[in-house]
């Protein structure tokens, strides 16, 4: 008798085309069923799907750590092997649930008719971090070799942030309650009169000179300083999976110029741009450092590029201070925008009617 033969594992292209059908059965499954919100604002069938998405993503990363079995690892091993990496893990697990509430959070805002401007800029910081540093990674990384006809369905993932981006810009602002004498007397307030604002701008300072430093670091920087830091605090960005690499570059090109030019709004009033900066940062930043941080930890990352234990401390809280600063910053500027303001104009000058 001829032993039995283990059945074999569905084609890459048909993962693919699997996952293309299934995407336009719940896109037709959502515009007939709640075409009157897609019609109020189309982004209701994006935030729809994406959901969906959110819920296969955490299912890949709970299966990936062991908490559930099988209902995902023909997707892992034929459709986009790279989500099993460390990095593919947590963004999985970013994806499934703080996008997943952010997803909720917007949807319902459109069925009540609400605003979800300053939501949708969050997770547009977020989501393009994420797609950006896990795209680029998969190409540039060892997982080069491995890309298959499922990695082209990322191709809208790439494209719908850009149509939903500006469309939650060109949403109204909410109305704030400051009046012009507020405004007026906030602006004239100097730096060292607002030590919170004095604090963040010493934070930013700080959070520029450690993102040039990381930058420097995994552009193979020679210095002393570069080499102890790489092998001593954070190897992760030895990894030839390169997601830590192209994250630190994005954080050079992209968070190094933010920091310089949020701390600029911070002492110069009238710079009404920041408040809406400072949350896509804050949602790019948290995302990155939620996957940076854990992915150093992760037992998929190999032993030698793990964070060593007596180094757990520093690498913790320069990490965890990172990703929160740009919260408080963005809290602030939600919290008391007075001073992000444009100054009012000077009223017309008073004319005098002559004595007669």
């Amino acid at each position: 008798m001829r032993p039995a033969q283990a059945p074999k594992s569905p084609s890459p292209l048909w993962v693919a085309l699997m996952s293309a059908l299934i995407l336009g059965l719940l896109f037709v499954a959502v515009y007939s069923l709640s075409h009157g919100e897609i019609s109020y604002d189309p982004l209701y069938a994006v935030f729809a799907i994406f959901a969906f998405t959110s819920v296969v993503d955490l299912i890949i990363a709970l299966q990936e750590d062991g908490y559930v079995m099988g209902f995902m690892e023909f997707c892992t091993k034929e459709g986009e092997p790279y989500l099993r990496t460390a990095h593919g893990v947590f963004i999985c697990y970013w994806d499934g649930t703080v996008h997943y509430l952010l997803y909720l959070a917007m949807a319902g805002a459109i069925c009540r008719r609400k605003r979800y401007r300053n939501v949708g800029l969050y997770w547009l910081g977020s989501f393009v971090m994420s797609i950006l540093v896990f795209l680029t990674g998969n190409i540039l990384g060892k997982y080069s070799s491995e890309i298959r006809p499922a990695f082209f369905l990322t191709i809208p993932y790439l494209l719908v942030p850009c149509w939903a981006g500006m469309r939650v810009f060109n949403q109204p602002r909410a109305p704030t309650c400051c009046t012009t004498n507020m405004v007026q007397e906030e602006q004239r307030k100097a730096l060292l009169q607002r030590p919170a604002d004095l604090a963040l701008v010493i934070y930013l300072v700080l959070a520029g000179f450690f993102t040039l430093f990381r930058g420097l670091v995994v552009l193979d920087c020679p210095t002393d300083a570069c080499f102890v830091y790489i092998y001593q605090y954070e190897p992760y960005l030895r990894d030839p999976v390169a997601y830590p690499k192209v994250q630190m570059l994005m954080y050079m090109f992209y968070v190094l110029p933010f920091c310089g030019l949020a701390a600029y709004a911070l002492t110069f009033p009238g710079c009404s741009w920041l408040p809406d900066l400072a949350l896509v940062f804050a949602g790019a930043i948290g995302q990155a450092q939620f996957s940076h941080m854990g992915a150093s930890m992760h037992l998929r990352t190999p032993f030698t590029y793990r964070v060593p234990e007596d180094t757990w401390g520093c690498f913790f809280v320069c990490n965890l201070l990172y990703a929160l600063g740009p919260h408080l910053l963005a809290y602030r500027c939600l919290r008391w925008p007075s001073f992000f303001q444009q100054p009012p104009p000077p009223g017309p000058p008073a004319h005098h009617k002559k004595q007669q």
